[in-house]
Formats: C-alpha cells, sequence, structure tokens
C-alpha cells in the first residue's frame, strides 16, 4: 500500500512539473550507441528570459522543487557536457544544442545496464531565469542500442588523408598531380552521405570554424551561409549501418597545383532527411516544420592540405620496395567458409614477413609468420570463426633473419560477415 502510495505521489509531481513546464524540447527521446560516441541536435523553445546553464547525463532523474522539471539525481550522474563539444546557440525563444555523448558516458550507462539498471538514461539541460522566476529543468531520454539502424545518423569521426602517405601537410611540385585523397568516416545510425569536395586556393579566405561544421550542425539561421570555395566534385552515397565507411576523394587530375602555395582541401556534407535524427519544431515551440539533421557532427571536420613549391621540396613518394597491402582494400567486407587471402607487395630483401590481426582496441587476435617469397596469406578457419560479424585490423611486417621489424604497412581495417553453410569463394563487398 506504502509503495503504491509513494508511486502516486510520484506521478503527481510528474505531471505538475510538466505541466508548469515552459521549456520544450525535440526529440523528447533518441537512441544512442552503447559503446560509442552519438550526436543528436536537439531544438528547444519556449524560453522566456532564460538562459541555458549546464549539461548532465545521469541514470535516474528526481523533482527538481523549488525549480521546475525532474532534475539529475546527483546519485547517478554520468558525466557533464565536455566545453569543447559545446556548439549550443540561444536565440530570441530559441536554443539549439548538439547533444554529442562521449564514449565514456555511453560506457557508464551501459556498465549500469549491466548491473541491473534500466537501459535508459538522461540528458538535462537546466535554464536560469533572468527575471527571478524558478530555475527549469528539461530531460531528453536516451536509449542504449548498437548504434545502427534505428540511431540518429551522426558522424563521430572523420580523417582526411593521402593515399599512401602519413603526412599531414603534403609538399608538391608545381605541374605535378598529387596523390589521391580519402575520407574514413565513423558513424551511428544510417543514411546517404551527400556533399561535395571543395578546395581553398592560395589567397581565399581561410575557412572559420563555422566553414567547417557539417550544414546538419549549424542553427537553421546559419545553413546556407558557410563560405563556399572552388567546387572539385561532389558526392552521394549511402552508408550502411556498418559505423565506418572510407569515402574516396575526388579526381586527383581535378586538384590544381599550377600556382605555389598552400591549398586546403574540404569536406563539404549537407544536412539530409533522415527520421531519427529530424527535429520537429513545432512539437518544440522552437518555429515551424521540420528541421532535418541527417549527418550531424559534433566537430569542425579537418582540412587537408598542401602545399605547392619548387620541385626540391616535394614530399618524396613511399618507396617502391616497401610492404605495400593490395588485398582487401580498406573497409572491404568480407564472406568466405574456409580462408581469406591476404595479398601484398613485398621488397623482396627480408628474411620473412608476418602478418598481424588485431581488433580495433588493439587486442592481438592471430599473427603469422610466412616465407620471403610469400607476398599472400590465406586466413584459417579459427580467425574467421571467432571474429565473424566483427570488424578487425591486419598489416604486414617485414623481418630481418634475426625476427627484427625492418619494415611495416600501414594498418588496414576488414569486416568479417558471418559464416555461410556453402562452400562459396571469397566475396569482396568493398564500401
Amino acid at each position: 500500500m506504502l509503495a503504491r502510495s509513494t508511486g502516486l505521489v510520484l506521478l503527481a509531481l510528474l505531471i505538475a512539473d510538466r505541466t508548469d513546464a515552459q521549456v520544450r524540447v525535440n526529440p523528447t527521446g533518441v537512441s544512442v550507441s552503447a559503446m560509442n560516441a552519438t550526436t543528436v541536435f536537439l531544438s528547444y523553445g519556449g524560453l522566456q528570459n532564460q538562459r541555458p546553464i549546464e549539461a548532465f547525463w545521469c541514470g535516474e532523474l528526481i523533482p527538481a522543487t523549488p525549480a521546475r522539471g525532474l532534475k539529475c539525481d546527483p546519485s547517478t550522474l554520468f558525466g557533464a557536457l565536455p566545453q569543447r563539444y559545446n556548439l549550443s546557440q540561444l536565440g530570441t525563444g530559441v536554443f539549439t544544442d548538439l547533444m554529442s555523448i562521449p564514449p565514456s558516458v555511453a560506457r557508464r550507462a551501459y556498465q549500469a545496464a549491466v548491473d541491473g539498471a534500466t537501459s535508459t538514461f538522461f540528458y538535462v539541460r537546466r535554464f536560469a531565469s533572468s527575471s527571478g522566476a524558478p530555475d527549469e529543468y528539461v530531460a531528453v531520454t536516451c536509449r542504449l542500442t548498437g548504434g545502427g539502424a534505428r540511431s540518429p545518423f551522426s558522424l563521430t569521426d572523420v580523417g582526411l588523408t593521402f593515399e599512401n602517405h602519413d603526412d599531414n601537410v603534403l609538399f608538391v611540385a608545381a605541374g605535378d598531380t598529387p596523390p589521391p585523397i580519402s575520407a574514413r568516416i565513423t558513424y551511428t545510425g544510417t543514411g546517404r552521405l551527400v556533399g561535395r569536395w571543395e578546395v581553398v586556393l592560395p589567397g581565399d579566405e581561410t575557412p572559420e570554424r563555422d566553414d567547417l561544421l557539417t550544414e546538419a550542425s549549424l542553427v537553421p539561421a546559419r545553413r546556407g551561409l558557410q563560405r563556399r570555395y572552388t567546387q572539385l566534385e561532389r558526392f552521394n552515397v549511402f552508408l550502411a549501418p556498418d559505423g565506418r565507411a572510407t569515402l574516396p576523394g575526388p579526381d586527383p587530375r581535378r586538384l590544381p597545383s599550377a600556382v605555389e602555395g598552400t591549398y586546403r582541401i574540404l569536406l563539404r556534407v549537407e544536412a539530409t532527411d533522415e527520421r531519427e535524427t529530424d527535429s520537429d519544431l513545432a512539437a518544440a515551440g522552437a518555429g515551424s516544420g521540420v528541421l532535418h539533421n541527417g549527418a550531424v557532427a559534433g566537430f569542425p571536420l579537418p582540412p587537408l592540405m598542401y602545399v605547392v613549391a619548387g620541385a626540391d621540396a616535394r614530399t618524396p613518394a613511399p618507396e617502391a620496395r616497401s610492404v605495400r597491402l593490395l588485398a582487401p582494400r580498406d573497409n572491404d567486407v568480407v564472406t568466405r567458409d574456409s580462408s581469406i587471402r591476404m595479398m601484398w607487395n613485398g621488397n623482396d630483401v627480408s628474411a620473412f614477413y608476418r602478418v598481424d590481426f588485431e581488433s580495433l582496441g588493439g587486442a592481438t587476435i592471430w599473427s603469422a609468420v610466412v616465407a620471403r617469397s610469400a607476398h599472400s596469406y590465406d586466413a584459417p578457419l579459427p580467425l574467421i570463426a571467432q571474429t565473424a560479424g566483427a570488424a578487425i585490423r591486419w598489416r604486414v611486417s617485414a623481418l630481418g633473419g634475426d625476427g627484427s621489424v625492418q619494415q611495416r604497412s600501414s594498418w588496414r581495417t576488414l569486416k568479417l560477415a558471418a559464416l555461410n553453410d556453402g562452400s562459396a569463394p571469397a566475396v569482396l563487398r568493398p564500401r
């Protein structure tokens, strides 16, 4: 009887707090990754002489009396929104916020669920009044998932690289064609990645932080106002709910190199229509219509730079006799019942080659040593059986006669699909 009475009292408090609430948010609940970062665009409306103060993640809510709404239970705090992720903007009666959940918060929420808590947690914003009215707390429910198709389509990491070069800044001679480029992208959810490759020419105005954000990371009033630069190529690709993808860059022949100076290659990502990331502005009291936020990101996308200078300043190409991986390609999805063939170009002066397989976290899965005459290795069934359906990485090291490492290839990522029942050969499905 006491438990029922307590429940009725809490329900009454909930109803009262919601009735008194002025500030509203949309979406009110989202599905987020249980192990990795997730970013969600939130729209708040109904602010009356109020400003946002802080934001916390927690496992449980309690009444915020004498303030309005529900606040975090201090005993269940998972973390606060880091200042470096705070891309919020306050307008007249409207507040937009990027809820960038760090992996550490997601893992704490997951561990709490493993220990018996519910599989939901909360993101709570506090708003303070400048007219003496009570503070107001507004909560968004976060549901732990695998970060797949029902999660918001958000970019959580983006890195631009020149193919076969580890240099952050590349030097090329005037008239030379720079090497191919690509973008390695980590993301949640699924959707179409739409945008364009642009280049900032010497003498152009340098892009600012807002120019490097994806369009879905900007407030509605700023969308369409980012600086535009020389367009190289457009892209429109579908990203399956795999979490990782490699986006090929523009045709290298389109990269200008006639004039000496510094060039910056930009990845410009446009907002797309994706249901899990939409904000209903009317529901939040922040306007009218639905705001599309597909491909939101809580950070500026890094540019890739190359400098056109004299021939003597040219960045040397990788040695032709160094270890170069051939197949499978980076981020390929491979399916096979017996083995997977790894192939590379060697230097033919080493005594042996060692093929290493690791988890993405760096844990060793498998290693094998092959003769120097071998430029391929068939990964065996036990490796496939224990990692099927997971992403791993692999590389090849050239060893001397004493076992010392002479050269190493770069790492490549590989996803192993679940085993088949038949005996079909390997199928590569590049992203």
